[in-house]
């Protein structure tokens, strides 16, 4: 049974600019060559293709998290290394659940694993434990007054506080680039009844620690076991997607579940099976070239050939542009890295507004097979979307806008062929 996801998140708004990113596991990567801190930030911030102008719709002022390019200053680089401090906390009223170490390892290597793949190796990720036990709070879980959609003030400030209190002898909080709050699974309720993990990210006025701000900071709660048994599998990818806020993604699930996007993101629905990012957040971290992406921005008829997203190198995705705002985004999905449990493999179609905010369905996924059921029963994966790519000879079709998107067909290799018609 599908558990759907209510979240209330509320962001912080931007402000202080930080310049991070992502990588493995610290006590894997003793031997590795160690890598420079990021060059590169949320990307398609520099133009160097003109013809990819009009495809870079702009980020709205005002808007939660927009879509826009680039990503507006205060979140975590996504390119490079970034290094990640992992504290786990416990309450005097709710005393540690198994190790703190135990913990950590709910989330790591696997965290640090699935921003390798979805970014072909450009996101390195170190996750840091410095303190291998429970951090005890001073007070009761009770009475920081944490509740779903809890704003940052005051309950989180308090929380934050006492964090720093606690750790600061062991840890200097200015060699991590963003945080990892992972909480005794047993404060608060269970996920299946609702789920606390928040992120607050790019805020200026959070609470500082060895002189800088911790503006970019995730917590993560009970854990989110649906009792199919794969929890052991799964269970870590609550906090890839609360990482995904730190760099400036979306929450693409709305007040009504993740029948929006489905299953193609892991910033939609990240209980259950693996699943990848869109392509056009892979473009908008930087985890793909402007050389990869292609800008249907011309009336008339232009054909593409189109990539597995899963795999490095090749043309991975065209965008169609309706206005300054949005447009349609067109990739090729099937089995492979992280998407587990693709069904249907084929040309995904979805339309992108960057005027829209955070949790408010920034992101729509075309069905090509609208009332279908769709193709899979696998647990917490949106069943209706599973079918949504289209295949050899379907089409895509915008009449209001003069849009019209066919697939022609699929090589031997996996690629297809598009071809894209505006009026």
């Amino acid at each position: 049974m599908q558990h759907p996801r209510r979240r209330i998140r509320r962001p912080v708004a931007l402000a202080a600019t930080t310049t991070l990113s992502l990588t493995l596991l610290a006590s894997a990567s003793t031997s590795l060559p160690e890598p420079v801190r990021a060059s590169a930030g949320p990307v398609a911030a520099a133009p160097t293709n003109a013809q990819l102008a009009p495809c870079r719709i702009a980020t709205a002022m005002g808007v939660q998290m927009s879509e826009g390019l680039p990503t507006a200053p205060g979140y975590v680089h996504s390119t490079g290394l970034v290094r990640a401090l992992n504290l786990m906390i416990d309450f005097p009223d709710a005393v540690g659940d198994g190790t703190a170490t135990d913990r950590f390892r709910e989330f790591f290597p696997q965290t640090a694993d699935w921003f390798r793949v979805s970014s072909y190796g450009r996101l390195h990720y170190r996750a840091e434990a410095p303190i291998p036990d429970w951090l005890r709070m001073p007070r009761a879980f009770s009475a920081y007054g944490i509740e779903r959609g809890s704003p940052y003030e005051p309950g989180y400030r308090s929380l934050v506080e006492d964090i720093v209190k606690a750790a600061d002898e062991r840890v200097d909080f200015s060699a991590y680039d963003l945080v990892n709050v992972l909480v005794t699974p047993n404060a608060g309720p269970s996920a299946l009844d609702t789920v606390l993990s928040v992120t607050f990210s790019g805020n200026d006025d959070a609470p500082y620690a060895d002189g800088v701000p911790l503006a970019n900071t995730s917590f993560v709660y009970s854990r989110q076991d649906d009792g199919s048994g794969s929890f052991a599998e799964t269970g870590y990818r609550v906090l890839p997607h609360e990482n995904g806020h730190v760099f400036g993604l979306p929450d693409l699930y709305t007040a009504d579940g993740g029948g929006s996007v489905g299953h193609w993101d892991i910033m939609s629905e990240d209980w259950g099976a693996n699943n990848d990012l869109l392509g056009w957040h892979k473009w908008k971290l930087g985890w793909l070239d402007n050389e990869q992406v292609h800008c249907a921005s011309a009336a008339g008829t232009t054909e593409y050939d189109l990539t597995p997203l899963a795999e490095p190198g090749g043309p991975k995705l065209a965008f169609v542009p309706l206005s300054g705002t949005s447009g349609y985004a067109i990739e090729v999905r099937g089995p492979g890295g992280n998407d587990e449990a693709v069904c249907e493999q084929g040309v995904l179609v979805y339309r992108v507004e960057s005027d829209v905010d955070t949790g408010h369905g920034p992101v729509t996924v075309a069905d090509s097979e609208r009332a279908s059921g769709g193709c899979t029963r696998r647990a917490n994966v949106h069943a209706e979307l599973s079918d949504a790519p289209y295949g050899t000879g379907e089409s895509f079709t915008d009449r209001a806008n003069g849009i019209r998107i066919t697939v022609l067909h699929e090589g031997a290799d996996g690629a297809y062929r598009v071809r894209v018609t505006r009026n």
